[in-house]
């Protein structure tokens, strides 16, 4: 017994420690914020960024009366990726423009990663095969050119993929990695402990960035909705962060002294909320200069929404004329039984928005 009890003050001094050299901040009420840098995130995110930015960030809904966008929050997936799927699922039946989650994705263990990593991939062939014509090359060769056919095996593919989709707009072809699957999360503090920032970036990259959904043309110019989502994780933005953003990095790059282009509505995701829903719930972690600018930006912004998760609890306020929304956690197991879960998101050609809640119906296994 003597030894058990030195054990668990040995392990109980470990945690101590590993809470004060791997933390970056922590609650009042002693709750872990974060285990991984916000400062290393954003600098390993904004070298993404600037290398990638302009790919598949710019979606396309100019056809339509209007579009809808999905959101969802704090889906901690774990074995059971259920509630993840009936989330993908009802975006694809809707034919929403992109899905937005507000982080807390998964719960930090490497293998539900590859739950989440599979289930992603597995609906990300269905968006392909719902939007554009599936075509296996082999079968096309055997057709067309049987003497190449006999000549070609699956070694000669890219990760054996001989799977081709064309878009049926310009007939052009692609394999499934080409193809943009419009699911764009926030980090979240779960997503982050236990050194899982390597596990979320290996999948989504980049922990903070910008998307633009093309809307039509009015009056000669192009418009465009602009979508903002922060790495909030942290309960803090960090230096790093405040710098890019009054840097500039994420306003809207289509603005009025670009001619021919403007921006009409904005969006930002954030996984820590900026206000608390009741007494009940947690407070805002960010500093109180961080609120500050946070408040004011979203202003500058002209953001028309503002949407957060973390404290799995619903609220909706409206400050500086500004929209915050937090949504509840859309898990089985912070909500076992089917409810409102979701939300989900019109926009007007005119620019109106509306929005409604969605019901899941997953129960937890």
């Amino acid at each position: 017994m003597k030894k058990l009890h030195q054990l668990i003050l040995f392990t109980i001094h470990c945690s101590l420690f590993t809470l004060l050299v791997s933390c970056e901040k922590v609650s009042p009420i002693g709750v872990l914020v974060s285990g991984t840098g916000v400062e290393d995130r954003v600098k390993m995110s904004y070298t993404y960024f600037l290398d990638y930015k302009g790919d598949f960030r710019i979606l396309d809904a100019s056809d339509a009366d209007e579009y809808t966008f999905l959101v969802g929050a704090d889906s901690h997936v774990t074995d059971d990726d259920s509630r993840m799927a009936e989330m993908l699922q009802n975006g694809l039946d809707h034919d929403d423009v992109l899905y937005a989650h507000l982080g807390d994705i998964a719960d930090t263990k490497a293998e539900y990663y590859i739950n989440l990593e599979d289930i992603i991939e597995e609906y990300k062939v269905k968006y392909a095969q719902k939007n554009y014509i599936e075509v296996n090359y082999l079968d096309s060769l055997k057709k067309y050119d049987p003497e190449e056919y006999e000549e070609t095996s699956i070694e000669d593919f890219v990760n054996g993929d001989y799977m081709y989709y064309l878009d049926p707009e310009d007939g052009t072809a692609c394999t499934l990695d080409k193809i943009q699957y419009p699911f764009f999360p926030v980090v979240g503090n779960h997503d982050i402990t236990h050194n899982g920032w390597a596990l979320w970036s290996n999948i989504f990259h980049s922990s903070f960035y910008d998307v633009y959904v093309y809307v039509g043309d009015s009056e000669g110019d192009k418009v465009f909705d602009h979508f903002i989502f922060l790495d909030t994780a942290n309960g803090t933005l960090g230096k790093e962060q405040v710098n890019l953003i009054e840097e500039g990095l994420l306003d809207d790059k289509y603005s009025a002294e670009n001619d021919g282009l403007r921006t009409r509505n904005t969006f930002v995701f954030s996984h820590t909320n900026i206000f608390r829903p009741s007494s009940m719930q947690f407070a805002s972690t960010f500093a109180r200069e961080e609120s500050f600018f946070l408040l004011n930006k979203f202003v500058e912004w002209n953001a028309n929404i503002v949407f957060c998760g973390h404290v799995h609890k619903w609220d909706e306020q409206v400050v500086g004329g500004v929209n915050y929304i937090t949504l509840d956690s859309m898990s089985e197991n912070n909500n076992p039984e089917p409810g409102d879960y979701l939300l989900r998101v019109h926009v007007k050609r005119n620019g109106d928005i509306t929005w409604e809640k969605v019901h899941m119906n997953t129960r937890k296994k």
